[in-house]
């Protein structure tokens, strides 16, 4: 064994605080390891909290398809309304109350009152010392022997001190599959070619830098009559001029691809309808829903709750016309990784300043001057999220990877999803893959509800290292399916199961997947813990 000076000693480092993170720690330490999880941000949660993405679920979502510990996640959302914001009667006594109101999931949210329920669901662990969370820490290096990742030095951007901690297990949950990189273990970033998986949708040549696009999300309200116009970008004039081939036109325009057809579609932006949102859809299945900017992302609707109570709704955006395509974000070093994140977030300083003042308005007028941005609801200075939404990360040489062929509904047909006998969870969703940084547009296939195989989380050769975010053994393509919120939480949650049960059984991950007899326990853990691993029969996909 290497020896290394190490500042500290976990049974299970989990680094990286977002979906995927908090739900692995969580399962880790009730499992009875102690455990430390890290963040970049100052706030756990990721998709939910530091990048403000509402859910993106299945359509069946209230009567199944997610772990239990999910499931309390969104009963605690709604039940923060219920307790503390001035719900209608009926708004309240709504079992499935969708507090945004918005178009794109059935539980649109707040990031400040997700932050809110995670650090509840933590805070029992937190309180008994089986957990300890660094907030604002990232890794820096890792060390490893053999088949095994030893430890981790870690980064204080507050203080500028750097310690090191080792750790039994090591779980990346970072947004880009970091630890991978810092301890060598085999991965792939960007796209496959498609003779290695013979994926209909995979590019002829892999490009470890064509990546989907990563988005800075912001929010906004409305105030007629107000003067909210922030300071010209520097770049505006590129923004404003920036004509993508594959877009068709102007990227800042209510004019866009359509991500299923391709098709040039003309969206609407009308600040505060009046009409009442609890007789909103939000079922991706049947309607998109992002033909309506306003209502799409909507995470607080003023209708929903007492006259008086709000002056305008609260609106998150997270569009066509805010991705950000120009730098890939994975496998660069710090500089280049940093300049796509300002370029990102000069995309969507440039899309706000031009929806305040030459958004096309009905009456002819241009410009929303009233509508502003609001940093108390993204908990920052300036309104725009903590964090990047990263929608594609580094992803493990796994002992099974998903493709396209196990997913696919025009590969599969409804009923042939590829069954495992060792599968630790499930998830459905459209493959969903955003225009990337290879110049490819929108891929938008349908798909099947399908299985997470155990294998799929598991590195050919290293021992000890898990994936417990979108950093599993997935492909370019099949990402698109396996990366949103329940599914993130799925995987992390599977992976701080394993890590612990592996710590009190002495067999390692790969023993339980190999074993059937180890991994009929190790279900029995999940089953406990309501993982659901099986779809029931399901229809309308």
């Amino acid at each position: 064994m290497v020896e290394h000076d190490t500042d500290r000693h976990v049974d299970v480092l989990v680094v990286g605080g977002g979906v995927g993170g908090v739900a692995a720690a969580l399962a880790a330490a009730r499992g009875g390891a102690r455990v430390l999880l890290t963040e970049e941000t100052d706030w756990i949660g990721g998709q939910l909290t530091s990048q403000g993405v509402p859910p993106d679920e299945n359509p069946w979502i209230e009567q199944f398809g997610c772990t239990a510990t999910y499931r309390r996640f969104r009963d605690g959302v709604r039940e923060h309304y219920r307790t503390w914001y001035p719900l209608r009667a009926e708004a309240a006594r709504s079992s499935r109350l969708n507090p945004g109101a918005g178009r794109v999931g059935k539980l649109c949210h707040e990031p400040r009152v997700a932050l809110a329920v995670l650090e509840a669901m933590i805070g029992p662990v937190r309180a008994s010392g089986m957990l300890d969370v660094a907030l604002q820490t990232r890794p820096v290096a890792a060390h490893a022997d053999a088949d095994r990742v030893e430890a981790v030095t870690l980064l204080d951007e507050r203080t500028g001190n750097r310690y090191t901690v080792s750790a039994a297990y090591v779980l990346d949950a970072t947004e880009t599959g970091d630890v991978l990189a810092l301890a060598d273990v085999e991965h792939v970033v960007g796209a496959e070619s498609r003779a290695e998986h013979d994926e209909p949708h995979a590019p002829e040549q892999a490009d470890p830098l064509n990546q989907q696009g990563i988005t800075v999300c912001f929010a906004v309200s409305h105030h007629a009559g107000e003067d909210h116009v922030i300071e010209r970008p520097e770049n505006y004039d590129f923004w404003r001029g920036y004509t993508p081939e594959h877009w068709g036109g102007p990227l800042l325009s209510m004019t866009a691809p359509d991500p299923r057809t391709l098709a040039r579609v003309t969206r609407t932006f009308a600040p505060n309808p009046t009409a009442d949102p609890l007789a909103e859809l939000a079922d991706q299945s049947k309607d998109p829903g992002d033909k309506d900017l306003w209502r799409f992302r909507r995470i607080l609707a003023r209708g929903m709750h007492t006259s008086g109570a709000f002056d305008s709704d609260i609106v998150l955006v997270n569009w066509p016309m805010n991705d950000y395509w120009l730098k890939p974000l994975a496998g660069v070093d710090d500089t280049a990784r940093a300049a796509a994140v300002n370029g990102a977030r000069e995309l969507s300083r440039s899309l706000m300043y031009w929806l305040q003042t030459e958004l096309p308005n009905p009456d002819g007028t241009q410009g929303l001057p009233g509508l502003r941005l609001r940093p108390d609801v993204m908990g920052t200075h300036d309104g725009l999220a903590k964090a990047p939404y990263v929608r594609e990360s580094r992803r493990i040489r796994a002992l099974t990877t998903v493709t396209e062929h196990d997913v696919a509904l025009d590969i599969t047909g409804p009923t042939g999803s590829t069954r495992y006998p060792n599968s630790v969870g499930i998830g459905s969703y459209r493959i969903d893959l955003h225009p990337s940084t290879g110049g490819d547009p929108y891929i938008d296939i349908a798909s099947v509800p399908f299985e997470i195989p155990l294998g799929a989380l598991l590195p050919q050769r290293v021992d000890n290292l898990l994936p417990a975010g979108k950093n599993l053994g997935t492909t370019h393509i099949t990402n698109g399916c396996y990366r949103l919120h329940p599914v993130e939480w799925n995987v992390g949650e599977v992976a701080g199961h394993l890590a612990a049960f592996a710590l009190r059984t002495g067999r390692t991950p790969k023993e339980v997947e190999s074993s059937a007899p180890a991994f009929e326990a190790f279900a029995a853990v999940l089953d406990a813990a309501g993982v659901e691993r099986r779809w029931p029969e399901v229809r309308g996909y």
